[in-house]
């Protein structure tokens, strides 16, 4: 193959194949020797990747390249313009308007390949590409904006279901009491309905808190004053129920955070805890509070764990969902509303359990959040 690029081309005598030979050496030791000639280090060196251009340099070579293109096209102008006017004197006017035209479809295209065909090229280019992402926002904006609208209407259904069956039970109690103001009962049915009432009120407190946004005070605490302080909330109960609590608190857990919020997180999950032993019947009932930090030290995590009846997992994939709850006279606002709380410190919350084997809330923080140190929404 190497051979046909070597011979003459036609018209032209064979130069033979020695002499080819000779050509193909010669080539050979004249890129040997610039190699030689260059510096060792820069032979052996790889190649540094280049640079990125800033934007003064980049628009620099646009203009460049746009300024030459002009310049190419305005000799090449020039170059039409006296071959027309040299036949027009020499040749005539038909012989120049001939030229003319078929020069000047050239002409044409030169400047519309140099100078319009770049800029037309860019413009394409961008409304292709803000077509498309408007496209992709446009979809994922209708996909976000159904999975808020499905959210809205389960919240909506689960504050109606909440708030319309106490009020309907209320309401009922009434009725009776008003068709015999004189029996015995409307005593009874009157505290009913009181406290019917009081879980409606309750319902709509806990609703009112979790919908507003969770302002926490971050102030240097330690984590192990804050899991005594919960764990002292429960001292009576936790003595009654005869609960085992073993303590593992590996440090004190300084970090940054609101003490009272975070109090009111743990009183919930003890509280969770002790619901589900006690009406489970659990025998030796027992929770377990861990602490420490992770190897970092950058974080504090908190374990909560009990051997009450434990979850089943259709359940545990809603216990943090507002209204969710297994409780009779429970708000199912407890878990959500500490979540967010755990979401406002920069932290996560994680749950785990298996029937019969108990279950486990883990809680990380981080020890410095990423927000200023005094408030944080």
């Amino acid at each position: 193959m190497d051979d046909d690029f070597d011979r003459a081309p036609p018209g032209f005598p064979d130069p033979g194949p020695r002499r080819r030979i000779r050509h193909r050496k010669r080539d050979e030791r004249r890129r040997h020797r610039r190699e030689e000639q260059r510096d060792p280090g820069e032979r052996d060196a790889p190649r540094k990747p280049r640079r990125e251009l800033s934007a003064e340099e980049r628009a620099y070579r646009e203009a460049k390249r746009i300024a030459n293109a002009k310049i190419s096209f305005l000799l090449h102008f020039a170059a039409y313009g006296f071959t027309c006017l040299f036949l027009l004197f020499v040749a005539g006017f038909r012989a120049a308007f001939v030229v003319a035209m078929a020069w000047g479809i050239g002409l044409g295209l030169h400047y519309v390949a140099m100078l319009m065909a770049p800029q037309l090229r860019q413009r394409w280019i961008h409304q292709e590409v803000s077509r498309q992402v408007t496209h992709t926002t446009t979809r994922q904006r209708q996909e976000l904006r159904g999975e808020h609208s499905r959210s809205l209407e389960e919240l909506s259904a689960s504050i109606a279901h909440e708030i319309r069956n106490p009020i309907t039970a209320a309401k009922s109690l009434v009725q009776q009491m008003g068709e015999d103001p004189r029996a015995a009962d409307n005593v009874e049915y009157a505290q009913v309905a009181l406290d019917e009432l009081d879980r409606v009120e309750r319902s709509i407190s806990h609703l009112l808190r979790f919908a507003r946004e969770e302002d926490v005070a971050l102030r240097p605490m330690q984590m192990a004053d804050v899991v005594e302080a919960a764990l002292e909330t429960f001292r009576d109960r936790l003595e009654q129920l005869g609960v085992d609590v073993k303590r593992e608190l590996d440090c004190d857990g300084e970090m940054k955070g609101d003490p009272d919020k975070l109090r009111r997180v743990l009183i919930n999950l003890f509280g969770n805890a002790l619901d589900a032993m006690q009406n489970a019947g659990t025998p030796s009932p027992r929770i377990q509070v861990q602490a420490g930090e992770n190897l970092a030290g950058s974080e504090v995590w908190v374990r909560v764990r009990d051997n009450g009846p434990g979850i089943d997992p259709d359940r545990m994939q809603k216990v943090f969902s507002p209204f969710y709850t297994s409780k009779e006279t429970g708000t199912g606002l407890g878990l959500a509303i500490s979540k967010k709380v755990v979401d406002a410190h920069g932290g996560t919350i994680a749950a785990d359990s298996a029937p019969g084997e108990g279950t486990e809330f883990l809680l990380t923080f981080p020890k410095h959040p990423h927000d200023n140190e005094e408030s944080r929404a």
